[in-house]
């Protein structure tokens, strides 16, 4: 409401107009504008969306998800939900014998007239994507830049279930697992905390906004560039959020869901406990900053774990023998040999080097030789076709004329 106030002042007469501030959009013909610092900006998109829904004292998670039947939820999610849950007690006993409906309706993922929430078919859906088409988790592998993929996928499926696959596909195929022993026994630990890389996860699954881009997860030689739609909440900073606060959630239902499953608390303490996670293992502490739109997380890899390859692309260093396979020279120099006569497919290599699991292939064969220079893409423009295939450069065949065959 507009106070407009009559004055005189040296015989003159003068009008003043007085508008309270407000922290919500202002309507004029037809366009929505908000007030950011001096400036008068226009919202419009997403972002309006999501004005709206904060005057209305909603978010989006808790809408209606119109034209969504329960046939579309997988009984699947639902019984996996309720086998974390129950045993930790966050959910009755009793809810095992439940009809579906029922669950969701105590977890309030279903409206008062019985249509599914925006929630209910993110975490439980068969496909929801079929909805929310960015609603997915891509992971690429880079060497350089961005102009250097290697690999890449796209997890997709309800968002309950994704963190699962996504760490499993980081150990499969992205992350290096250094192998040690203890006394008698084989150890591959991931190289940096799983249980905190799966925290990361977990935090930019719930706390993304699904109004905006899927989550990307880019893995280069020395870092990890993890980025999901949505800033920090409204009066934080990454300081803040290094500190004891209180917790803040975009998306209250599917935070819920994760708590009562016992993957998430409900205290606010993501950041600070990643960071001395980190810590601890000797590692140095992510970086956490606003970067467009979403919050981006910058990961530090440990290059020694590449048994001495350097990311600038410099010579194999070392005693290099025949039956190495135990560090990653060692392997290098077998995957130049297996590559003498032909361009092969990864599945070729595989079997010529006798080995049974791709994630180590790649980290420890493939991207190690590419990264060196050795090695490159017969569809370099083309980093997801099936056939794919891998030949050496200049520079492997003048390493493979050193090598004693």
């Amino acid at each position: 409401m507009a106070q407009v106030d009559l004055h005189t002042e040296d015989g003159k007469e003068y009008i003043s107009i007085s508008v309270e501030s407000t922290n919500h959009p202002v309507a004029y013909r037809g366009k929505f504008y908000y007030r950011s610092g001096s400036t008068l900006q226009e919202v419009k998109g997403t972002g309006l969306q999501t004005l709206i829904l904060k005057k209305m004292g909603r978010t989006w998670d808790d809408m209606e998800c119109e034209g969504a039947k329960l046939d579309e939820i997988d009984p699947k999610a639902v019984d996996y939900f309720l086998r974390h849950a129950i045993p930790i007690d966050r959910m009755p006993k009793e809810a095992m014998n439940d009809q579906i409906e029922v669950v969701l309706k105590n977890l309030n993922l279903m409206t008062e007239d019985g249509h599914l929430k925006n929630a209910a078919i993110l975490l439980f859906g068969k496909n929801p994507q079929r909805r929310f088409i960015n609603a997915r988790f891509r992971i690429g592998r880079f060497v350089k830049d961005e102009t250097d993929l290697v690999h890449q996928d796209n997890i997709e499926g309800n968002i309950l279930l994704m963190a699962d696959e996504v760490i499993w596909k980081l150990r499969q195929d992205y992350l290096i697992r250094p192998i040690h022993y203890e006394g008698m026994h084989r150890v591959e630990p991931l190289e940096m905390p799983e249980d905190t890389l799966r925290e990361l996860v977990y935090n930019a699954i719930i706390h993304r906004d699904y109004l905006g881009q899927d989550i990307q997860m880019k893995i280069y030689n020395d870092r990890i560039w993890f980025w999901n739609d949505g800033n920090l909440p409204e009066g934080f900073s990454v300081e803040r959020m290094s500190k004891e606060h209180i917790s803040v959630r975009r998306n209250p239902l599917i935070a819920n869901i994760f708590y009562r499953a016992g993957f998430i608390e409900s205290w606010g303490r993501g950041v600070s406990k990643v960071r001395s996670a980190f810590k601890d293992a000797g590692l140095p502490e992510p970086n956490f900053e606003n970067f467009m739109s979403g919050t981006l997380v910058t990961i530090h890899r440990d290059l020694s774990i590449y048994g001495g390859l350097s990311e600038q692309g410099g010579e194999v260093r070392g005693n290099v023998e025949g039956n190495v396979t135990g560090n990653v020279t060692g392997n290098v120099k077998r995957l130049i040999i297996a590559l003498q006569k032909e361009a092969k497919t990864r599945e070729e290599l595989m079997t010529l080097l006798n080995l049974k699991g791709s994630g180590n292939f790649r980290a420890n064969y493939l991207y190690p030789a590419i990264n060196q220079g050795y090695v490159t893409k017969l569809y370099p423009d083309s980093a997801s076709r099936t056939d794919q295939a891998y030949y050496l450069t200049a520079k492997g065949k003048e390493l493979l004329k050193s090598i004693n065959l």
